[in-house]
């Protein structure tokens, strides 16, 4: 392309980017490093990655390159993007510029086939997919290959998710390989993240040029000159709320407030709203609608600020969000970097601060359980899915693998694209294809978690510029102290609250109760161990909804409950702070609508006596807890169900459902003195994680006599 092709075709790019941000005929241009991303797609076809901050403008490159390969005869261009709230701001600014584009994801399945038939017939500029449909046998057999025969660019977005080495990586994202070597000749490619080290980029870059020679890498600084960065050490949990409700109105415009667990942000937008603050809580639990509403809400500076978890992460975009606040500090330095990118996109001026608490280590521990499994269990896999001839569904392996169906749905994916195990109709199946365990680098992977989570207690802790340490995590050469955060130019976030509202806050952590939902379903598989249980449970064998006092992920009664339930805690009585607690959940629960003190026409029976689950690790803490109810309740306390295996046998802790009822089966008994109990009790235990201890014991009293069984546990799991 001669000089005044190439600047007719930067004319041309110019102008499109004007109609994409909203001013066409205005003054809007490329930046120059941005027109370098774009040249080397339209002019050179070529395959590169993008590395550059939050708010740099990558979708600005990739929407300008498409229009200008659509101008000149090119196939739609396929993005593949992580997150629905991307897509949605994406189509509407595609939109502006005339571009049509459309999206496949979980939330818009019936519109699919239409818009594979608009993509074939090129009435479709740009498909939006995300990446768990690259992991759906029918796309990936069907449409994947026509998609890679007919498209004329491919964007994968926040790229560092496929890469094991980062901080996010994700399984569906490996099946990209197979699309990038299908693509004919002279297909661009375009990848893009803000949160990429060296060694990211360099496996990223790899794997984009296999087999076409080397990508194009275009890495640019990764300072964010608006943000002001700081941290602010409080000592508890309540000091933090209480500092957010104390300070909320002073931070600038809009934003969000980020926490570790979806029962955090619950128990913050509650107690916000209790304040007078228009906030919403946006979590993986939040009702897509809800999150739609939520969305829209902080977009039009209706509300305050959005209480979130990660589930607000890398594609929401709202150029004038004025903060970012952590509630408890992520566990990744570049995680955090990218959820603060969020902030100050479009404004000069935007406030970012860590309130960092002393069980955001327990919480990483809680949620760090996705590390690949040992060898033992994946050739234990790969040998069940050979001996059984046929395909197996996850919950069918579940009854022969002991890992927990998140973590074996994350090893089959990866077994996936090792191409040692296949997804078919019906399930998966082994190739019979030789595979290797990397031992080596699955170890280097878990060490490199363990280097984050130091490195974000030493971001916490440093005296050195905040901004810069951020930098240097993401292997920014030119890491240079900002100037601004309250290292370099002091601290700007006064850690002051007020008594009364630091007594709200405690007040509002310190109230008990949350619900514990039965099981009603047995699990896949379970006659193939053995076990003649399958389908729903009836009704006349389950256990009622319980209660417990409070989740192990919150920050109010979580805080008490970890360091007693702890697998290393001492057994002892259960402390009177929280037997008072268990008490005034016993008695709220009473108090219920339906409930046996509830003076309504509905109320139920009252319960007859409590009758305690056993337990080999706390029995004096159970034991305790179980007769201090019946004491203050004035029930007779019934007994203890006896183990029929008192060496530990049944224990399995966060298994499978299917593994942890094998375990459970038979595990139990009903003493004499149990037995019998016509009316309903009170079951009463430590903690429940898969609720199949309850299930099990609720069972067999039920069939004992007993007319309804209601739990009462001092945690719950999530």
């Amino acid at each position: 392309m001669g000089d005044m092709d190439h600047l007719e075709l930067r004319t041309e790019a110019d102008t499109i980017l004007a109609e994409l941000v909203g001013d066409p005929g205005g003054s809007a241009r490329l930046r120059e490093d941005q027109w370098q991303a774009v040249a080397a797609l339209v002019e050179e076809r070529r395959r590169a990655l993008v590395v550059q901050r939050t708010g740099w403008g990558k979708s600005a490159v990739y929407f300008v390159a498409t229009a200008l390969l659509r101008r000149r005869g090119a196939g739609p261009t396929v993005i593949i993007s992580p997150l629905l709230a991307l897509m949605r701001n994406q189509v509407e600014s595609a939109a502006r510029a005339g571009i049509q584009a459309r999206t496949i994801n979980s939330a818009n399945p019936e519109e699919w086939e239409t818009i594979y038939g608009e993509v074939e017939r090129g009435e479709t500029d740009v498909l939006l997919v995300s990446p768990e449909r690259l992991n759906s046998v029918d796309f990936r057999d069907q449409v994947l290959p026509r998609l890679a025969a007919t498209t004329g660019l491919l964007v994968v977005d926040e790229a560092h998710c496929i890469s094991d080495w980062g901080h996010d990586f994700r399984p569906d994202y490996r099946r990209l390989r197979a699309m990038l070597a299908e693509l004919p000749a002279g297909v661009p490619v375009l990848a893009t993240t803000a949160t990429a080290n060296a060694r990211v980029t360099a496996d990223v870059a790899e794997q984009l040029g296999t087999g076409t020679g080397e990508a194009l890498v275009l890495r640019g600084r990764l300072d964010r000159e608006s943000l002001r960065l700081g941290v602010v050490q409080l000592p508890d949990a309540a000091h933090r709320l209480a500092w957010l409700a104390e300070h909320l109105d002073d931070l600038p415009g809009s934003g969000i407030v980020y926490t570790l667990t979806v029962a955090a942000a619950e128990e913050a937008t509650a107690f916000l709203r209790q304040r007078g603050f228009k906030v919403a809580s946006y979590t993986g639990k939040t009702e897509n609608a809800d999150r739609l509403q939520a969305e829209v809400d902080l977009k039009e500076n209706r509300v305050k600020a959005l209480v979130a978890t990660s589930a607000l992460g890398m594609g929401y975009d709202k150029p004038d969000l004025g903060f970012v606040v952590h509630l408890g500090s992520p566990s990744s330095p570049i995680a955090y970097y990218q959820q603060v990118g969020r902030a100050g996109r479009g404004v000069a001026h935007a406030d970012v601060l860590l309130l960092p608490g002393r069980e955001d280590e327990a919480i990483w521990r809680y949620f760090a359980d996705t590390a690949f499994p040992p060898e033992t269990q994946v050739r234990q896999t790969l040998a069940a899915l050979t001996e059984a001839g046929r395909p197996l569904s996850v919950p069918a392996l579940e009854a022969a693998v002991d890992l927990r169906r998140s973590r074996l749905e994350s090893m089959l994916k990866v077994l996936d694209v090792d191409g040692a195990v296949k997804r078919v109709k019906g399930g998966w199946t082994a190739t019979g294809a030789e595979w290797v365990y990397e031992a080596d680098r699955y170890a280097w992977v878990a060490k490199q978690r363990a280097a984050e989570q130091q490195a974000m207690r030493d971001y916490a802790s440093t005296s050195q510029c905040r901004m810069e340490f951020l930098r240097r995590q993401l292997d920014d050469e030119g890491a240079v102290p900002c100037g601004r955060c309250d290292n370099c130019a002091g601290a700007w976030a006064d850690s002051a609250v007020s008594a009364e509202v630091l007594t709200g806050a405690a007040k509002e952590l310190d109230r008990p109760g949350v619900e514990v939902e039965p099981r009603r379903m047995w699990p896949t598989g379970m006659p193939a161990l053995g076990i003649d249980l399958k389908g729903r449970i009836p009704a006349k064998e389950q256990c009622a909804t319980g209660r417990a006092l409070g989740r192990l992920s919150d920050i109010g009664w979580g805080n008490r409950l970890r360091p007693l339930l702890a697998e290393t805690a001492p057994d002892g009585p259960v402390p009177d702070d929280v037997l008072r607690a268990a008490v005034a959940v016993l008695a709220d629960w009473a108090r219920s609508p339906g409930g046996w003190a509830s003076n309504t026409p509905d109320a139920a029976p009252r319960p007859v006596g409590v009758v305690a689950v056993p337990s080999l690790s706390r029995p004096q803490l159970v034991g305790s807890l179980a007769q201090g109810i019946a004491a203050v309740g004035r029930l007779p306390f019934l007994g203890t169900l006896t183990y029929t295996e008192p060496d530990g046998a049944h224990a399995a802790r966060r298994s499978n459902s299917a593994q942890r009822l094998r375990a459970l089966s038979g595990a139990f008994s009903v003493p004499e003195g149990v037995a019998g109990a016509s009316g309903p009790v009170l079951l009463v235990d430590d903690y429940t994680d898969s609720g199949w201890t309850l299930a099990v014991a609720a069972r067999l009293l039920r069939q004992a006599g007993s007319e309804q069984v209601l739990p009462l546990v001092l945690a719950a799991a999530g």
